[in-house]
């Protein structure tokens, strides 16, 4: 998982890649190597701020308060960046949002991966769009439309 010239892969998780985890998901496999590797210092994960946000409502949603809080417990002591907003940023989330039809949480998050020159590790059909844009590691889609 490292690049030929020794520095480290960049990934950056997708609210997607998490909830896969959290839900034990196909893909869930996929993201805790990765996390793993992030670990021992062999790759760098970086998490948009529009992550937590979203699998905190998402959770609240389907479950409990409580549930949704421990997740974003979880998530603020594994092995990864969080990546806060910033003008840049805002710049790339903002042309992305003009070309493509991508959520607005998905702009951010795909800004990050562009910004870090990451692998965008998700399961949300959304991104094919980007094809060609960013390089995507997808874990296997859900066989029900999105809600």
């Amino acid at each position: 998982m490292n690049k030929e010239n020794g520095e480290s892969e960049n990934y950056v998780l997708d609210s997607t890649a998490f909830l896969a985890l959290f839900e034990d998901e196909p893909g869930a496999e996929t993201v805790q190597k990765l996390l793993e590797s992030a670990k021992k210092g062999e790759i760098v994960i970086f998490t948009s701020f529009v992550s937590f946000t979203e699998v905190f409502y998402i959770t609240l949603r389907e479950k409990k308060e409580e549930e949704a809080k421990k997740r974003i417990k979880l998530m603020n002591v594994l092995a990864m960046m969080r990546v806060e907003s910033s003008q840049e940023l805002g710049l790339i989330a903002g042309r992305l949002k003009s070309t493509y039809r991508l959520s607005f949480a998905d702009t951010w998050i795909a800004a990050t991966a562009i910004f870090y020159d990451a692998i965008l590790v998700h399961k949300d059909p959304e991104f094919e769009q980007l094809k060609g844009k960013l390089e995507m590691l997808k874990l296997p889609y859900k066989k029900s439309c999105k809600g």
